[in-house]
């Protein structure tokens, strides 16, 4: 578990280390509940085991975690509080529930933390590659937006397809700009995972990060995770009509699904998105599904 090890205080270190072997492959998450034994999550399931249920988390443990990823104190991350979610060192991003603080419509901290999903960014090279043939249009990479409900590996599947673009692994290398806000992508080491042509501009909102790298970069391709706000589908639409490739990633399940959401709904009537790559996890693994711009395989 030393993945975690910046992230989780001595005593929860020790706690999973107690789940031997009962501790099931590659960790996704670990869950936090106020109240409840320590869980974690891997292949899409979660889970506790025998040792960790004869303790139950505490408010302590929860602030001590979150003061760990802040380096020792909570108020270093107290902007990243009123997002919702903290990003630790090494990309590790933290979810954050409880009773929030909120000053004229805007959550300032919060009052009470009562769960902790503290979510594991892992490299998995070769995921992306038996992919790469049906993203190509004419030889060249076309725009492609990844969606799936939350947890099944977009992030991840978005990463290792930046490393094959940028290490021309399947197609010919091209710079890729990786507009990182949260430091999920290419925080710390994991930057080096994106292959030798890839520029990381980390912690700036997506928006004006792609407009940034943009001037700054001259990337051939520009990347960044989760769509959700419409400074982001406008920032894509400025840089689709500037001749680069996009990636990103999406929230959705089906494309009934997104048609009925506003913002995903305008994306894709505006065409930009050439290829989609659903994630489904049936049978007890991952499948992944690319159809064109509007949803046909």
């Amino acid at each position: 578990m030393t993945a975690f090890d910046h992230v989780l205080p001595r005593f929860l270190r020790e706690e999973v280390a107690q789940g031997g072997d009962k501790v099931r492959g590659p960790l996704e998450e670990l869950r936090l509940r106020e109240g409840f034994p320590l869980r974690a999550v891997s292949g899409g399931e979660e889970w506790t085991c025998p040792a960790w249920q004869a303790r139950t988390l505490t408010q302590e443990d929860l602030h001590r975690v979150l003061e760990t990823a802040g380096q020792g104190s909570v108020h270093t991350i107290l902007d990243q509080l009123r997002r919702g979610y903290v990003t630790a060192a090494g990309g590790v991003r933290i979810g954050v529930c409880g009773e929030g603080a909120v000053q004229d419509g805007q959550l300032q901290s919060f009052r009470r933390v009562t769960s902790l999903a503290i979510r594991l960014p892992r490299a998995v090279p070769g995921v992306a590659r038996p992919l790469i043939p049906q993203l190509l249009e004419g030889g060249r990479l076309a725009s492609t937006l990844i969606l799936s409900p939350p947890g099944l590996g977009k992030t991840t599947l978005l990463r290792d397809l930046i490393r094959c673009i940028s290490s021309g692994d399947g197609l010919p290398p091209l710079r890729v700009g990786v507009a990182d806000e949260r430091g999920e992508l290419g925080a710390g080491n994991l930057r080096y995972d994106l292959g030798p042509r890839t520029d990381v501009l980390e912690n700036c909102p997506k928006a004006l990060g792609m407009m940034m790298l943009l001037r700054a970069m001259s990337p051939q391709v520009l990347a960044a995770d989760e769509i959700t706000d419409p400074a982001d589908l406008q920032a894509i639409t400025q840089a689709a009509g500037c001749g680069v490739a996009l990636l990103a990633t999406a929230h959705g399940s089906g494309w009934e699904e997104l048609c009925l959401r506003p913002l995903y709904r305008d994306l894709l009537a505006q065409g930009i998105f050439r290829r989609l790559v659903w994630i489904q996890w049936k049978g007890g693994k991952r499948i992944y599904q690319v159809t064109d711009g509007e949803g046909k395989p």
